[in-house]
């Protein structure tokens, strides 16, 4: 029985992630490991999901050296998800960024140089290209970071590299590109603007809404990382492999999409003061994905905006529950204060 050790297992991609691999490999036992902080949800998992015998949860932080370490000596893979991932809030504070995103990402390689492991799958990000520079963007783009949060995944990024490179790790690094999808905190742009538009409050557009992003499906992402734990080692350890679908859509697009699946007015979005060192556009190559994964995107945004907009109407007890919590609405007060939509 294969042990797979999920850090950040209960966050968005995470638990899709855990979802899928409880589903499809009943070879397989999922370990998760996850502080819960304030997006890292249990209630993103059934009742079902987390009563199955080969579902272990664990609330440790990955900064934690001896629980990482008790943890490491037992599995047989890692999947490193777990992160500070929101953009605006490592504009409010970064420190809490550098430390889970950099640090953490320390203590687990070097718990797993004591403690080897087949494959180390780390999960990185798109934005640590910063603006394309050209198009599509293949995993030698320049990085440049645009944001402390940006900044940070670099740091975890070229870790996870350097510890392959140095102590021959197998590691490899995904990059994947904007996700959405079911269970994604709804600060996020999608599930904010869609649970916005559910309760008739403003859709927050920074600028002119013409930044575009490379959308990708957390089922599709999901699946590209659990390509990634069955390839051959020896073809992608070292390796970068971007995640994303070589399209490109715009924040106003996806406003407009939302608004008319939802039967809401126009009126509802709202240009917003423009974040700082905001990203003007993304848009992946998704060649290498293709040969080193055998991996090619089965989901259109088209489809899935429709079917995500769906889940959110359908589960509205989840995300209101978060949306009530004052953690939520205090750092969203503060945003939008700053925003200047007040």
């Amino acid at each position: 029985m294969r042990r797979l050790l999920v850090t950040g297992g209960a966050g968005f991609i995470g638990s899709n992630f855990v979802r899928k691999t409880l589903r499809e490999e009943e070879d397989t036992t999922v370990v998760v490991l996850d502080a819960l902080t304030y997006c890292g949800n249990l209630n993103n998992f059934t009742e079902e999901e987390r009563s199955n015998p080969r579902f272990l949860f664990h609330r440790g932080d990955i900064r934690d050296r001896e629980t990482v370490e008790s943890m490491m000596c037992d599995v047989d893979q890692v999947v490193h998800l777990a992160a500070e991932t929101h953009i605006d809030r490592s504009i409010d504070d970064s420190h809490p960024f550098v430390s889970t995103d950099v640090i953490g990402t320390h203590v687990l390689l070097e718990a797993i140089r004591r403690h080897p492991v087949e494959r180390f799958v780390h999960i990185s990000t798109s934005e640590v290209y910063g603006t394309a520079q050209t198009v599509p963007m293949t995993e030698e783009h320049p990085l440049n970071p645009n944001s402390p949060y940006a900044a940070t995944k670099v740091g975890g990024d070229r870790l996870a590299y350097s510890f392959y490179y140095t102590y021959g790790l197998p590691v490899v690094i995904l990059r994947p590109f904007n996700n959405f999808g079911p269970n994604q905190y709804p600060e996020k742009l999608i599930p904010l603007f869609v649970t916005n538009a559910v309760d008739g409050e403003p859709l927050p557009i920074y600028g002119d809404g013409k930044n575009t992003r490379d959308w990708i499906h957390v089922f599709d992402c999901c699946e590209a990382i659990s390509r990634a734990l069955k390839v051959n080692i020896n073809e992608i350890k070292g390796e970068v492999i971007n995640i994303g679908t070589g399209k490109e859509v715009s924040v106003l697009t996806i406003a407009e999409h939302v608004l008319q699946e939802l039967g809401k007015e126009r009126e509802l979005m709202k240009s917003v003061r423009d974040r700082p060192g905001h990203v003007r556009r993304l848009c992946s190559s998704t060649e290498k994905a293709a040969k080193l994964l055998g991996f090619t995107p089965t989901i259109s945004f088209e489809k899935g905006i429709e079917e995500t907009i769906r889940w959110y109407i359908q589960h509205e007890g989840w995300w209101k529950e978060i949306k009530s919590r004052s953690e939520y609405r205090d750092f969203y007060r503060r945003l939008m204060e700053w925003a200047e939509l007040t």
